[in-house]
């Protein structure tokens, strides 16, 4: 490794901490892919100073977390997180007099800030490519579970018991399958195994936790071979349990439209194009929530409007119990579903009010995937709208007309409501 391949601020991390008396070592995923060729996209530095040791040395840095107490030392945008080595966690009786540690009765770590050695730290990593430490006193590398040849082999395996591990922390079923994509590697058959029976501990995890893992994996730029590999292992329908059940059919419309969904993102993504996760959510759930419309309008004989705004506040209810996606992008998705349904409605000025709505192109692509998936009527609205985009102002007047030619007419005029008053008053 060359200094060169490391962040100028994480050397100004690395270099305080050793020059304070303290052991510091680049750790993980940084040290993982320099020596894979790839350009890490963070740093982290392990250390066996206390995290408020950390906090006096550093007057940008700022102590996070409960379970899993850290220091994030603060460079503008970049943030260098620093990991007091972890050590191994007492028996039960020793947990609860210590505080510092805590597990659940499925195994789960509930708090976890034992310290230890670099050596009990190596141990405490999820997997074997991770536990590599880069020494900045002697620009050494230690390598404690044979890091090197899991690289050489190709292979994503974890460190001890895979179902212990994953026991203590689900997330690690997640991460298997996103390093695998990722790195190109295969995940070890005593890796993989025990992840088809454990898959349902996702339901442990805080939902709030589950949102960023989310986003690492289908935001990525390999979200459709992500999605694949985690539905080998039953993992996708424990993160979105409303659309499981949905996918199970092969060649189904559901199946195809995600994957083209997923497909268009990982194009944008890789072309360097703005994405939104809210335009992610609201496809995974778009099947829910006709399905959820349907329920409502034959069990409560509700019309399709109250029962498409009443299902729609279902599946979002529902899927905020798992993954806690927040406000700023809920409303969004309820406005992208909210405007499938009116952009059918093309007479008089709604044609032209829509097309200056804040959300529609968002809208339209998501038409546009729907059209492509289903076919018929909705394809030929997405094909209309994609003209009438395309055209001229004289040209748009003229698509309205032939569309109200077509239909009879267009939309019945309104009741004028002066007159209905004054017919009320008499």
């Amino acid at each position: 490794m060359s200094r060169s391949d490391i962040s100028d601020n994480a050397l100004k991390v690395l270099y305080r901490l050793h020059n304070n008396g303290f052991q510091a070592y680049l750790v993980g995923g940084c040290v993982r892919d320099i020596l894979l060729g790839k350009e890490p996209k963070d740093f982290d530095v392990t250390t066996d100073a206390t995290p408020e040791q950390v906090k006096e040395l550093f007057r940008n840095c700022r102590l996070i977390g409960r379970r899993f107490r850290l220091a994030h030392v603060v460079f503008g945008r970049e943030i260098i997180e620093v990991a007091t080595f972890r050590g191994h966690h007492p028996n039960q009786d020793e947990e609860a007099k210590d505080n510092l540690s805590k597990q659940s009765d499925h195994g789960q770590l509930l708090r976890d800030n034992v310290f230890g050695s670099i050596e009990e730290d190596a141990e405490r990593r999820d997997f074997t490519v991770n536990a590599m430490y880069y020494n900045i006193a002697d620009f050494s590398i230690h390598d404690f579970a044979k890091g090197m040849q899991a690289i050489e082999k190709r292979e994503i395996s974890m460190i001890g018991d895979p179902a212990t591990r994953y026991r203590e922390d689900p997330v690690r079923m997640l991460r298997a399958v996103r390093f695998a994509v990722k790195l190109g590697m295969k995940i070890s058959p005593d890796t993989a195994n025990p992840m088809y029976e454990l898959a349902p501990l996702m339901a442990n995890i805080p939902s709030a936790r589950l949102f960023e893992e989310v986003l690492k994996l289908l935001l990525s730029g390999q979200g459709l071979e992500t999605y694949k590999l985690l539905n080998e292992f039953n993992l996708f329908e424990q993160l979105f349990p409303q659309l499981g059940p949905l996918l199970k059919t092969q060649n189904s419309r559901e199946l195809a439209f995600i994957e083209q969904v997923l497909m268009n993102t990982d194009n944008r993504i890789n072309s360097d194009m703005k994405v939104t996760p809210a335009f992610i959510f609201a496809a995974l759930l778009w099947y829910p929530l006709e399905e959820r419309c349907q329920q409502h309008m034959v069990e409560g004989g509700l019309n399709h409007f109250d029962a498409f705004n009443l299902a729609l506040s279902d599946v979002l209810h529902r899927q905020i119990q798992r993954i806690m996606i927040p406000k700023r992008f809920t409303i969004t998705v309820r406005e992208i579903w909210q405007l499938q349904q009116r952009l059918p409605k093309r007479y008089g000025r709604r044609a032209f009010q829509m097309l200056e709505h804040p959300k529609f192109r968002a809208a339209y692509d998501f038409l546009l995937i729907r059209g492509q998936i289903e076919g018929g009527e909705l394809l030929t609205l997405a094909q209309w709208w994609t003209d009438f985009q395309n055209v001229d102002p004289e040209e748009r007047q003229g698509m309205l007309q032939a569309l109200r030619e077509k239909e009879g007419g267009g939309a019945p005029k309104r009741r004028s409501r002066y007159r209905g008053k004054k017919k009320a008053a008499q």
